[in-house]
């Protein structure tokens, strides 16, 4: 894993130090080593700049930017299989002269063209020039692992594995988008293909991207589709014969992701996930397998003590570290530097720990994420049965039912509107009522503001984005449990987990791997019976029989914790002051984005016991924190 930058500058007046200083704001990323290339073609100047992390051959000959004949590569990730695809293009002709997967990259481009990217199994981004075809293509892997931002503005195209590499350009013009700042308060992230500043994109996952450099034309094209997948029939098969099939691709997938040159780890969090990775890896091995777990003071909240049974009872190679209160709330102010657009997912601050805590004894860590999206583990799912009991009233009485509980304020309900989440549920049950649809669903059950609440936090009334969340599947093959899992496949996961993935493992200079995010699992997956992943409120039935084939069902059976800091607790003693300081009214007036009034009342009533409220603090903490880094300083 690498970082990369460049650019295609139409005005030809971007030099080498401005791409140099670009470059240079990810070497966290990159740390092992740096490389430029800048092509002056007719219409315009390209430069290419690289950050090293060196994982696949570690010598001189992985070196980038690269370049075979007319073809110049900037490449982000790996390519797992690349071996056998090197020794299908030698067959055809083609000498190499590394042992480097972005040399067969290359190769491959420059015999099949764009199609080569259907043979990759892998996490990528990479851009292309061809000097031949005069054109730039851009390319980014099917689930979104590897991050590609880019920009386009007055005759200038920039793209980046980050965006703090886009400020170090002197024409980047930071011009705030006011809808994906509100988006950010919806969901704790910016939805692809949106970006918190206008004429800045993220490349969807599965897409390329074509640059014409005669024309200055921009298309893009859709190479992979998760939806394809789930718009399928079910296969027609027995559960045993599934399960014995999906473990031999996960035991596929899973070893691709042992690759490297270098030593490689695993993040163990005592989940049926992260066991289910391990287990498979370990049965295999003739090495014990490394094992990591940040370990935290609340019982509530640590796994520590039930990752360290099962990586007793697999024979693995454990380490666990008890962060501190202190490790974590240190990480606080980092933020905003690492996670260059607004991000809310506290649980970036243990992942960001277990990977420092890893990168001292590897380079590659393998992280189990996806398990939930694929099988079914999310909570959220239970409300497969309520959204098609609603479906099936008759939308006249849903409609005034609607009305009704619009009519009356959640506050006013009888013993129940003083309860702490009654209110969130209540308006949930509402959205359902008017729209009993799965995508409605799944956006108002990951929102942490409604829209009215939306129009009163705003000084100026946002308009909604489009995104993933509007999706939808063919209603022939497909139901309300599919539609939700493809959901969070293009959402949560993509712009919320992989994000927090690869910026906090990044953070360490370690490369996060995911081995779940394999394609060819996510399409046998969608078209297993639905039955074979949630069953009478058993989520992730598929894996968990799988598991427990490894590690005994009573080791394994407790309930989901999820990977989280106590941020109720923090905002409400050690980061008060932070509070205060970045919420304060003169400050909110001054930015002119949020009503002062309502950030006001959102703080006091969080602090007067609201913990409802606990989200909209952090989430505006955390868009204060981002602001003065990325704004102010």
């Amino acid at each position: 894993m690498c970082s990369i930058t460049g650019f295609i500058d139409f005005k030809k007046q971007t030099s080498l130090p401005t791409l140099e200083a670009m470059n240079r704001t990810t070497i966290h990323r990159g740390p092992d080593g740096e490389g430029y290339e800048i092509v002056d073609t007719p219409q315009a100047i390209v430069g290419f700049g690289h950050r090293r992390l060196s994982i696949i051959d570690l010598t001189e000959g992985g070196k980038q930017p690269m370049r075979f004949e007319h073809l110049l590569i900037d490449f982000n990730g790996e390519i797992y299989n690349y071996q056998e695809i090197k020794n299908e293009l030698i067959t055809l002709g083609h000498t190499f002269t590394s042992h480097s997967d972005t040399e067969v990259i290359l190769h491959a481009f420059a015999q099949w063209g764009k199609n080569c990217v259907h043979r990759f199994i892998g996490m990528f981004a990479f851009v292309i020039l061809d000097e031949k075809q005069n054109c730039i293509t851009i390319c980014r892997d099917r689930a979104g692992v590897k991050p590609m931002f880019y920009y386009w503005h007055e005759g200038l195209f920039m793209f980046a594995s980050e965006l703090k590499a886009f400020h170090k350009h002197p024409s980047f013009k930071k011009s705030l988008n006011k809808n994906a700042i509100a988006a950010f308060m919806q969901y704790g992230y910016v939805p692809t293909p949106h970006c918190i500043f206008e004429d800045c994109f993220k490349l969807e996952a599965g897409y390329f991207l074509f640059l014409d450099l005669a024309t200055k034309n921009i298309t893009k094209e859709k190479y992979w589709d998760v939806n394809d997948s789930y718009n399928r029939p079910k296969l027609n098969i027995d559960f045993n014969t599934a399960k014995s099939e999906t473990e031999k691709l996960l035991t596929s997938a899973f070893n691709y992701r042992m690759v490297a040159d270098v030593p490689v780890g695993m993040f163990l969090s005592g989940g049926y996930d992260s066991t289910c990775v391990t287990a498979l890896l370990q049965k295999d091995s003739a090495q014990k397998i490394k094992t990591y777990t940040i370990g935290v003071g609340d019982k509530k909240l640590n796994e520590a003590p039930f990752a360290k049974t099962i990586a007793e009872h697999l024979g693995t190679e454990h380490t666990e570290y008890y962060c501190t209160e202190k490790d974590a709330l240190d990480l606080v102010p980092q933020l905003s530097f690492y996670f260059d657009e607004p991000f809310g997912d506290s649980s970036a601050i243990p992942t960001m720990l277990v990977s420092s805590m890893a990168r001292k004894d590897v380079t590659v860590a393998l992280s189990a994420d996806a398990g939930d999206e694929i099988f079914a583990g999310y909570n959220r799912y239970d409300f497969v049965n309520q959204v098609e009991k609603a479906q099936k009233i008759p939308a006249l009485f849903r409609n005034f039912s609607a009305d009704l509980l619009n009519y009356i304020p959640a506050q006013h309900i009888p013993i129940m509107g003083k309860k702490p989440l009654f209110a969130a549920r209540y308006n949930k049950m509402r959205m359902l009522l008017k729209d009993p649809s799965a995508a409605n669903l799944m956006k108002n059950v990951t929102s942490n503001f409604f829209e009215n609440e939306l129009e009163t936090l705003f000084l100026e009334k946002p308009t909604s984005i489009s995104s993933n969340f509007d999706l939808k599947l063919d209603e022939k093959y497909t139901d309300t449990l599919s539609q939700m899992m493809a959901t969070d496949y293009q959402t949560y996961m993509l712009d919320d987990i992989l994000q927090k993935v690869d910026r906090a493992s990044m953070s360490a200079s370690l490369e996060g791997r995911e081995p779940f995010l394999d394609h060819r699992i996510i399409e046998w997956a969608a078209q297993l019976p639905n039955d074979f992943k949630l069953k009478n409120g058993i989520k992730k039935l598929m894996l968990r029989e799988i598991v427990h084939q490894y590690v005994p069902k009573e080791i394994m059976e407790r309930p989901k914790m999820g990977f989280a800091v106590p941020v109720a607790s923090w905002l409400k003693k050690e980061l008060k002051p932070i509070v205060e300081s970045f919420l304060n009214q003169d400050k909110i007036k001054q930015q002119a984005i949020f009503n002062p009034v309502e950030v006001k009342d959102i703080v006091v009533s969080f602090y007067n016991g609201k913990d409802q409220n606990l989200l909209k603090v952090w989430y505006l903490l955390m868009f204060q924190m981002w602001y003065e880094q990325w704004m102010t300083n």
